[in-house]
């Protein structure tokens, strides 16, 4: 197909991928599937070059290596695309698709030897859901190279939301990490970022910012991940302002007429510290921003880091009746691609609960994707600002509903992505971030939200009663600081955001439940616990049962306390153990941390839990009669809030 006249054009959308050497099979299957008949294994000197013994088998219909059609089809300015891939031999290249719950339908498919192969696939066929893929059946030794997913024609001009035109843009990125008290984990994203030539060259300039006092200078191996960079490398050092700190600090420089902003990107690639990176998801991202309709964020989705064949989320949206963010309709949490992998419809007669691959062939729409990896056009930054003074926790999810009222769109795209450390592996529910979650909520709702504040309220008295129910004193009390925060309005966000983790953390050592000891064995052992449950009640029963529970709960919890037990704990908890039908029932039990490197040791102690939700209590009504009033203030902020103007006095 020619391009306005122009010599034909192929750009590569997305390449086709193998494993790196030695990765187990359960991440290998996030790449390819071997069919299991096959006498010889597939094999692969680099990521991009695999020989397939004659007669073997492979599919292609994997995480990182099928095309998400829908997403592009819903996004994108393209009306079909392209498979295509050098084959030195004999293989037969067969091309699926898939329907809205993942069904196969065969595409196209031809015998090919010693040559191109080239598969046109309209996008017609995928309005809610649907991936392309491609398998392969060996005749004789098959070795297929350049194999990708591409564009016949360049990308064209975006349309703004007010109707102008910008674009077409060039395929280059400023990427930005900050980091933390991190240092081995900042060199090895910055080693990641170099390894892969195509990404290195569409780098226009890297920008770290260290808020630390462990910084990555020191670290073995950061001279020469720097100097791979050379003049594109830039690191700024500044006081912990959290990650909206670190991450406007990137938009900052990038937008301005310093050495970092030089390039003037057309994007500004977001990315934690802590993750590990699939390069080509940089080349992705910037693909599908530059073929988009109109400017939008690029998100790239989680996998966990633990369980790198585990996707935590296809994506993510706020609640509109409590305003807590949630997964997407459709979605599931922690999928295991090496147990249900695409093709996983489930059997015929499976329960309806078991777990398959059904609902990750539809097409997620998000509110906002997570700064471990987001994509953010520079024409959006340059027209609804930085990220708001938060610190941390929201501040994500914050511009992405802002960049959303100013119709710029998000999407959390399947096949980019990054490995996190997993949400459950985790204390920041009950940790000092438990400040910042309730406050910067409040915050963003102040900001977003149009309908009653009952539900906010709702959610958080329920809140409250499950902290003090599983002797979390130290919750509640950092919780009632957020909503004292929240309720000083937004002229004080710039002035605490370096002050608010020290006083917080302040707060937290007054409370045992806050105390991190080495091990329960530094303790008495456990005196004996009186017959709590300590599972998961669950079961078609399961709102019966637990409201049972619930009222042995509280009548345990009106009752004095034994003192006894605050010296000797009747119980050892694991996390996963330490729920509140159990920790009601115990006047004290050691609960290891969800890292597993030491316990808390909770005591009941009624007097303080009566005196934190009097004031919980007497907060959360404040806050429902005044929230329209404060609705009003914080809207009225926003835009100083956000200004560079604003930040660069915090900067210097």
């Amino acid at each position: 197909m020619k391009n306005n006249g122009d010599d034909d054009v192929r750009e590569m959308l997305q390449r086709i991928l193998l494993p790196r050497k030695g990765e187990p099979h359960d991440v290998r299957m996030l790449y390819l599937i071997e069919a299991e008949q096959n006498k010889e294994r597939l094999t692969w000197g680099d990521r991009v070059t695999v020989t397939v013994p004659a007669g073997a088998e492979a599919s292609f219909q994997t995480y990182f290596n099928a095309f998400p059609a829908s997403y592009w089809r819903r996004w994108s300015q393209l009306e079909h695309v392209l498979l295509r891939m050098n084959v030195a031999g004999t293989a037969s290249i067969e091309v699926y698709r898939s329907k809205i719950d993942g069904a196969r339908v065969a595409v196209a498919g031809n015998l090919i030897t010693d040559d191109v192969a080239e598969f046109t696939i309209p996008l017609s066929h995928f309005e809610d859901g649907g991936w392309v893929w491609f398998d392969v059946t060996a005749e004789t030794d098959a070795t297929i190279t350049e194999a990708g997913w591409f564009a016949d024609r360049a990308p064209g001009p975006q349309i703004m939301p007010d109707g102008t035109e910008v674009g077409p843009f060039e395929k280059r990125a400023t990427v930005g990490i900050p980091t933390f008290n991190r240092p081995h984990d900042a060199v090895a994203a910055l080693r990641a970022l170099g390894e892969d030539p195509l990404v290195d060259a569409a780098i226009d300039a890297v920008v770290m910012p260290d808020q630390g006092n462990r910084h990555p200078a020191d670290e073995p191996g950061y001279d020469e991940a720097v100097a791979h960079f050379g003049d594109r490398f830039h690191e700024f050092r500044q006081g912990n302002l959290g990650g909206s700190g670190g991450y406007s600090r990137i938009m900052y420089e990038a937008l301005g007429d310093g050495p970092a902003g030089a390039a003037q990107s057309p994007y500004i690639l977001y990315m934690d510290d802590d993750i590990a990176i699939e390069p080509d998801s940089v080349l992705r991202a910037l693909q599908v921003a530059r073929y988009a309709k109109s400017p939008m964020l690029v998100g790239g989705q989680m996998l966990n880091l633990q369980e790198r064949s585990h996707l935590h989320s296809m994506g993510e949206v706020v609640g509109r009746r409590d305003f807590m963010w949630t997964s997407a309709p459709h979605v599931h949490y922690d999928h295991d691609f090496s147990r249900h992998p695409l093709s996983d419809r489930g059997a015929y007669g499976d329960d309806p609960d078991a777990p398959n691959s059904r609902d990750l062939h539809r097409r997620i729409d998000v509110d906002y994707n997570g700064w471990w990896m987001c994509m953010i056009p520079r024409v959006v930054a340059e027209k609804i600002g930085q990220p708001l003074p938060l610190f941390i926790k929201w501040d994500d999810a914050e511009y992405g509903l802002r960049a959303g009222v100013h119709g710029f769109p998000t999407a959390t795209w399947p096949g980019i992505a990054i490995w996190h450390m997993a949400w459950s592996d985790k204390d920041d529910a009950i940790d000092w971030q438990a400040y910042f979650h309730l406050r910067n909520r409040l915050i963003v709702a102040a900001l977003y939200h149009d309908g009653s504040v009952d539900g906010i309220i709702r959610s958080m008295q329920k809140a409250t009663i499950k902290h003090l129910l599983c002797l979390e004193y130290s919750t509640v009390a950092i919780q009632n600081e957020a909503m004292k925060d929240f309720l000083a309005g937004p002229g004080q966000l710039f002035d605490i955001l370096e002050t608010s983790l020290p006083r917080i953390a302040a707060i937290r050592k007054n409370y045992s439940d806050a105390v991190v000891l080495p091990s329960a064995t530094d303790l008495p052992a456990p005196s004996g616990a009186p017959g709590v449950p300590t599972r998961d009640i669950g079961g078609r029963l399961a709102k019966v049962k637990k409201a049972a529970w619930l009222l042995k709960g509280l009548k345990h919890s009106l009752g004095k306390e034994d003192p006894r037990h605050h010296e000797t704990p009747q119980a050892n908890l694991s996390p996963i153990e330490a729920r509140w039908f159990s920790l009601s029932r115990l006047d004290g039990a050691t609960v290891t941390t969800a890292g597993n490197n030491g316990v808390a040791y909770r005591r009941r102690d009624r007097e303080l839990a009566e005196k934190l939700l009097k004031e919980s209590r007497a907060l959360q009504k404040e806050i429902t009669g005044r929230f329209d009033e404060l609705r009003g203030t914080y809207r009225a902020a926003q835009p100083e809030l956000v200004s560079r103007e604003s930040w660069r006095r915090i900067f210097g």
